[in-house]
């Protein structure tokens, strides 16, 4: 059993906010109908790296698939349907009326040009909980701005607050509002399905990338710290203690000190027990007084020694507060991925002289959920994968790809891309 099994979702989604949400639905078990365009699809589905009979290329072949599509896609269903056919438009709406979940992340006011807005599909279905991502929201003076991910963090802030104190504002380097907003959605389709179960109606979902990263940023006292005219960026380090990242002879290491008992661990972790009892630094703020040479002090200590030195005394004196910093390829490596069985790598395996290929394990596990007494059953890559079809087989005639008539979504399906899945669409 699983969270939303019995919840259908309609998914009008392209390049990442939006798919990154369907697929989380999706992992808790909702049923997920993506709509894509005739002939184009999701742009995603252009964005390399490709993979395919020969193996992963940055120019995509004939029979090649996007990675990055594959990895917004896990356990979604995909089908064509032209949005701007006054036939497609109906089928649209058919689908709406049995469906929960509704989410589009288009331009403002896309939808409603079409004739598909919150308005037309909760006249067929009063139910549906309506949910659309935008970079500025459904309405204000920038609703209509492009709202790449960048820029959304350059208008919000939040590169002020990233990079060091000397330097430029810096962008973080995941696409945080991209990937962050989904989440707050996904919170929000749950808390809408919890009021339709009470009340039978729906709500339209307005998220916008730009909240969500000042609800984020306003977590930290950042009034506080522009109101004093202090500097906004503090790089690797903090404010208040000896926090921040250390060079080491293999790598680097990032210490954080939030109270005075880490503090005394990692005076008697580093050999400096003697500053614990040091008048000019018996407190939180005589210590922020002296930042620089106690930086020095821990510096001097750990540059002596290998990562893996500086660490195991740290395990061995109970202060958690020492991590290395890990670049890319070694994270996938790690035993802890395994251990919660993460997979943050993309590599493809290849059978047999055909050469034939599938993905291995493309995204990770972030969030899971287990029933007691089963257990959740994880989706195979290799079933999921069959019947794949890249951009250029893409359906591009009638209302549905390649038939101009309606004859059941199953058929419909069958000339039109299917990542992840196999099978029928019941209406």
């Amino acid at each position: 059993m699983t969270p939303l099994q019995d919840i259908r979702v309609l998914s009008v989604t392209v390049y990442l906010a939006g798919p990154f949400l369907s697929m989380t639905l999706a992992r808790f078990g909702a049923e997920v109908i993506k709509v894509e365009a005739p002939g184009s699809g999701d742009p995603a589905r252009n964005l390399g790296p490709f993979a395919g009979p020969r193996g992963i290329a940055h120019d995509r072949g004939a029979d090649d698939v996007s990675i990055p599509f594959l990895k917004r896609s896990e356990g979604v269903k995909c089908v064509t349907l032209n949005l701007k056919d006054a036939e497609g438009r109906r089928m649209f709406l058919d689908l709406a009326k049995k469906t929960d979940v509704l989410i589009e992340n288009l331009a403002p006011g896309s939808m409603s040009r079409l004739g598909l807005g919150y308005g037309d599909v909760s006249a067929v279905n009063p139910g549906i909980v309506y949910c659309s991502i935008a970079g500025y929201g459904q309405s204000g003076p920038y609703k209509d701005l492009p709202a790449h991910d960048h820029q959304i963090q350059a208008m919000s802030g939040v590169m002020d607050m990233n990079g060091d104190p000397d330097g430029p504002p810096m962008r973080v380097g995941l696409y945080v509002a991209d990937l962050v907003t989904p989440l707050y959605a996904a919170l929000g389709i749950y808390g809408a399905l919890r009021v339709k179960e009470r009340t039978g109606k729906g709500q339209h979902i307005d998220a916008s990338m730009i909240d969500t990263l000042a609800a984020l940023m306003f977590m930290e006292p950042v009034e506080f710290v522009a109101a004093q005219g202090l500097p906004v960026r503090v790089g690797n380090r903090a404010r208040d203690d000896v926090t921040g990242l250390y060079r080491l002879k293999d790598g680097d290491v990032f210490i954080t000190i939030v109270n005075e008992g880490r503090w005394q661990r990692l005076c008697n972790t580093i050999g400096v027990a003697e500053l614990i009892d040091d008048p000019r630094y018996a407190t939180v703020a005589l210590r922020k007084e002296r930042l620089p040479e106690l930086r020095d002090i821990v510096q001097a200590r750990l540059g002596r020694l290998t990562c893996e030195q500086g660490i195991a005394p740290a395990g061995e004196c109970r202060n958690p507060g020492l991590a290395r910093a890990w670049i890319v390829g070694s994270v996938a490596r790690r035993a802890f991925q395994d251990a919660r069985n993460l997979a943050a790598h993309a590599t493809l395996r290849q059978h047999g002289a055909g050469r034939r290929w599938r993905p291995s394990r493309l995204t990770a596990q972030v969030l899971g959920w287990r029933a007691s007494p089963t257990r959740r059953r994880r989706r195979s890559w290799s079933t999921q994968c069959r019947g794949l079809r890249p951009p250029s087989q893409l359906g591009c005639g009638g209302a549905w790809g390649t038939e101009s008539t309606r004859r059941g979504l199953s058929r419909a399906t069958s000339a039109t891309p299917r990542p992840l899945f196999r099978g029928k669409i019941t209406l």
